[in-house]
């Protein structure tokens, strides 16, 4: 049968560790989550107007004229605008209804923010630690904010990005900036890649 000297001294170490002690899943899955960086919404900046054919060919162009958000016609391109030819882009009717949808102040306006997705961890995989370093590896996806973020992010994709945590004497922590490898989560979000 336990003594009393022996049940106080378990509850005074028991007591001595804090849940931020011990990195685990869980930890790791709400530190990435209250992440500034993994929080920041992604935005898209739509641009009307003269553009490039490079600008213009891009697959976010291609997605807005498939769904009949822009017109364009060709231009004349402005000095140093490469390569040719140049394209006027204008917001069709169902564009500008699109945009006022997410942004009724949008109107005039050749350069729009349109906020368009948000990140949603799907699983903290794996923690590698070693002393008072780990990375850990989760997996994402965007889940869109408006009918343009489901236009330009699928929410079937997942990413895989491995970040850089660091134990400090109040506990685990996300690492802000690193010198070298591994990455911040910052970097470790750009450097995402897909899951087969």
């Amino acid at each position: 049968m336990p003594t009393k000297l022996t049940i106080l001294l378990i509850t005074v170490l028991l007591t001595s560790c804090s849940p931020r002690d011990f990195l685990s899943r869980r930890l790791a899955t709400d530190l990435i989550i209250a992440s500034d960086d993994f929080k920041t919404p992604q935005q898209y900046l739509l641009e009307t107007g003269v553009l490039s054919n490079k600008d213009y060919e891009s697959p976010e162009f291609v997605v807005f004229e498939h769904r009949g958000w822009i017109s364009a016609t060709t231009a004349r391109c402005t000095p140093g605008m490469v390569p040719p030819p140049c394209w006027d882009v204008l917001l069709t009717p169902a564009g500008v209804d699109a945009i006022h949808a997410i942004l009724p102040d949008a109107s005039g306006r050749s350069s729009v923010p349109i906020p368009a997705a948000k990140r949603q961890l799907v699983a903290v995989t794996g923690i590698s630690k070693q002393g008072a370093s780990a990375d850990v590896e989760f997996t994402w996806k965007w889940t869109p904010l408006n009918e343009i973020g489901a236009a330009l992010y699928s929410s079937d994709v997942q990413y895989k990005s491995t970040v850089a945590f660091r134990q400090f004497d109040d506990g685990w922590r996300i690492v802000g900036s690193v010198p070298h490898p591994p990455q911040s989560m910052s970097e470790a979000l750009k450097n995402a890649e897909p899951v087969p």
